[in-house]
């Protein structure tokens, strides 16, 4: 079991500091960060707390899921491995691919060249 929380629906008031130190009445913390948006430097709305162990992450879950804070109910859970992400735009770490449809189209791209 993991020991790294999701904390959601944060006040843009909560930083570094208050989050951890909100966590540590359960145990000890070992990292609290708050996402800020990189242009306008504003808290996120979320951020992630890493427990020492994942007794301490769950017993921090249950006491703490759905508390008000600020007037905001924040939704905390164990954080999930970041899923791989796709741009809409057919861009990707491949580089740009044609549809993978053989019904449609004039071949696998380029100008022309295939079937009619």
């Amino acid at each position: 079991m993991s020991s790294k929380i999701y904390v959601g629906n944060l006040p843009y008031s909560v930083t570094d500091s208050s989050l951890k130190s909100n966590f540590a009445e359960f145990g000890s913390v070992s990292s609290a960060k708050v996402m800020m948006d990189r242009q306008t430097g504003s808290s996120k709305g979320f951020g992630f707390v890493e427990m020492a162990s994942a007794e301490v992450a769950q017993a921090a879950i249950s006491a703490l899921h759905g508390m008000t804070v600020d007037g905001r109910s924040i939704v905390v859970t164990l954080a999930r491995p970041r899923e791989a992400s796709t741009d809409s735009n057919g861009y990707s770490a491949g580089g740009y691919t044609a549809a993978k449809r053989s019904d449609i189209g004039y071949g696998t791209g380029g100008y022309g060249g295939g079937r009619y």
